[in-house]
Order: C-alpha cells, then structure tokens, then sequence
C-alpha cells in the first residue's frame, strides 16, 4: 500500500509518503484455529523464515528501485520472541546485504503512536500480515481515508491491484456516492506493471489536475460530487491530456 498525500484532501498531516509492505500469506490470518476443550479456543499463528526473507528482500528492493532511503520492520518480538523474532532474523539477514538503506525496528504499539503523531518519519515499512493490516488503516486514516488508498498483492507468478484497504465502503455500494480514486490508483500501478508508462502517466495526471481543480470531489475527502460527476470529470482529462500529447 502507497500512503502519500493528495491535492486539496484535508487531512491532520502533510508530506506523509509511506509503501506499507505486508506479508500476506500467513501470520495470525493463517486460519488455523480449533476448540481445545468446550469455551477454550486455541488460533495458531504461523510465520516462516522462507516468508519472512521473501517479503524483507521485496521491500529492500522495492526501496532501491525506487530512491527510497529507510526501511522499517515492525514486530511484537518482545512478547511473540519466537514467531515475531524469526521474522526480525530474516529481515536483519536481508538489511546486510543492502548497506545504502537504513534499517531499524519498531514495535508495533509504538508504531501506532509515531504513525499518527510524525508519519513522516517512515519510508518503507515491512512487517507481517495482521500488523500490516493495522497499519494500513492507520496510514489510509491519515491521507483521507480508505477511498484513496492503492494496494498491490504481488506473487511470484500473478500481481493482483485493488484497494489498499479491503471490504471498506460495503455500506455505501450502489450509491453514486463512493470514492473510486482507489481503484483508479490502482489501475495505474497494473498499467505501469505491464510497461504501458504512457497510459498510467496520463491517467496519474489527469487525477492530479482533477483534485488540484477540487470542483468534482467526492463526499469522503470533502467534496459533494457523486461517483458519476467524478468519474465523468476525469474522463474528460484523460481525453484532453491525451490529446496534448498526441
């Protein structure tokens, strides 16, 4: 998830630039869990070195591809020393072989606190599922909410794109009223994946110039606009940028 400020969309702090990389194949989200006697149930969480390195060597990556300085790991080892320490140990084998990026570690429950007191202090943070899943939220809460938040599964064979933040805004489907900067993020992070720059630039900045005109914004991020008037706004954008660039 790429948490990052946008034009005119009121939010408590500015400059926030965060890629949140969750591991999201295990951890307390394994779902193995089971009734050891009547009103007694046991969930297991499950964390493996093989993961745990994956996931450390993909934000390391990610932070040199992109010009990224710091990567942040974020656990609960003081309590979990066994679950949450095997995934420090990958991700302090994977920081030695990347020198140039500063590496450091954060427990989550203080990580809660530095995201919603200084949020610009973070660059890459790596950390496992459900952590991962809190500090989404957390970020999503600080850039204007889940309506502007992109996220990416990435596999070694597929690349799914969707929202950051998952079955938010079930309340509000078949209103006209929903955010769709999200999904349309989204789309422009699969077409750059598919190496078709151009089209994802386009869109990128025709969304810019639409939430720097702040006319057609949608209730979330304090506009009045429906889905529709948003959507239809944007189109139009594309097509003028578009057509700029021949």
């Amino acid at each position: 998830v790429h948490l990052y400020n946008l034009p005119n969309v009121a939010s408590r702090h500015q400059n926030v630039d965060i890629v949140v990389v969750r591991e999201n194949l295990e951890g307390e989200f394994s779902g193995v869990e089971h009734e050891v006697v009547p009103g007694v149930f046991e969930s297991l969480k499950i964390v493996t070195k093989q993961n745990s390195l994956r996931i450390a060597e993909y934000a390391f990556e990610h932070a040199v591809l992109t010009g990224r300085k710091k990567v942040t790991a974020v656990h609960k080892a003081n309590i979990m020393k066994l679950a949450d320490g095997i995934f420090l140990e990958a991700t302090r084998e994977v920081a030695k072989r990347y020198p140039s990026i500063k590496y450091e570690e954060i427990i989550i429950d203080n990580c809660a606190m530095q995201l919603v007191s200084k949020p610009q202090q973070f660059d890459v943070m790596v950390m496992p599922n459900l952590y991962g899943s809190i500090v989404s939220s957390i970020g999503a809460g600080l850039i204007g909410g889940a309506g502007v938040s992109a996220g990416a599964s990435i596999g070694d064979e597929y690349l799914l794109f969707d929202q950051g933040l998952r079955n938010s805004g079930m309340d509000i489907a078949g209103k006209n009223i929903a955010n769709p900067t999200a999904l349309i993020l989204s789309s422009v992070n699969m077409l750059k994946s598919m190496y078709l720059p151009r089209f994802a630039d386009v869109i990128h900045s025709a969304l810019n110039n639409v939430y720097e005109e702040a006319k057609y914004l949608t209730a979330d991020v304090g506009g009045k606009s429906s889905t529709s008037d948003f959507t239809k706004r944007l189109c139009e954008e594309v097509s003028k940028l578009d057509s700029k660039r021949g």
